[in-house]
């Protein structure tokens, strides 16, 4: 049996790129390895910032973004996603700078979701900062024709103050559940007819269990879509 080389690390299905950022990541975070039942390799591109890349919408972090993809496929990855939502601006480049699979942002599966509802239901969509989401995030995933109802973080204190401008590295989680409880109970009061919700924020999906039970609704995420794509791209069962 001959088996392949031409790569630095065997056996690793998903690569990560990574922003630079210090509060924590707990448990179904894409940045906890552990929640993972294979190996993870994440690649940092050191100076992006959530701020640079949500607020500020820097153009000068596309080409480290394709260097990291780059490198990551490399190393031997399978596929790559990424450690914030908001990377659904460069997907499209993303994708045609390597040769393996890339889903960078949660909100890709979206038009799956959709189509999993009754036609006159929609996806919630729970974002880091909903202000600062525009036509090009959407469309550069292709979903900015889906029906969707979206709802942001940025108006919750410890959110912002964490995770948005990184005034401090120290979450308290149950004020953070509070915060996210609080953002999707109102989207979904507001907006009934939602039938699934996204979680676009990759520091939600330690509470998707949670909003499950809480609301009964399904809840996709990008730790979610990560295990589908991983069994994919290396199966071991038929």
């Amino acid at each position: 049996m001959i088996i392949k080389g031409g790569i630095n690390i065997c056996g690793v299905p998903m690569g990560v790129i990574s922003l630079e950022s210090y509060f924590p990541k707990p448990d179904g975070h894409i940045k906890h390895p552990a929640s993972f039942d294979f190996p993870v390799m994440y690649k940092t591109v050191q100076g992006a910032t959530i701020d640079r890349l949500i607020r500020e919408r820097d153009p000068a972090l596309l080409q480290p973004f394709i260097e990291a993809a780059q490198e990551l496929e490399r190393e031997g990855v399978k596929a790559i996603t990424g450690s914030c939502g908001f990377l659904a601006l460069h997907q499209k480049a993303l994708a045609d700078a390597v040769d393996i699979p890339v889903f960078i942002s949660s909100l890709i599966q979206v038009p799956l979701v959709s189509r999993m509802l009754k036609s006159e239901q929609k996806v919630g969509v729970v974002v880091a900062n909903s202000d600062a989401l525009t036509a090009d995030h959407l469309s550069g995933v292709g979903i900015q024709d889906e029906p969707i109802v979206v709802a942001g973080m940025q108006a919750q204190r410890q959110f912002a103050e964490v995770i948005l401008r990184g005034d401090s590295v120290d979450l308290d989680m149950d004020i953070f559940e509070a915060e996210l409880t609080s953002v999707v109970e109102t989207m979904l009061n507001e907006n009934p007819e939602v039938g699934a919700i996204v979680l676009e924020c990759t520091d939600l999906s330690h509470f998707a269990p949670r909003l499950q039970a809480k609301f009964g609704l399904p809840i996709f995420d990008l730790s979610s879509l990560t295990r589908m794509v991983a069994a994919t791209v290396e199966r071991q069962i038929a």
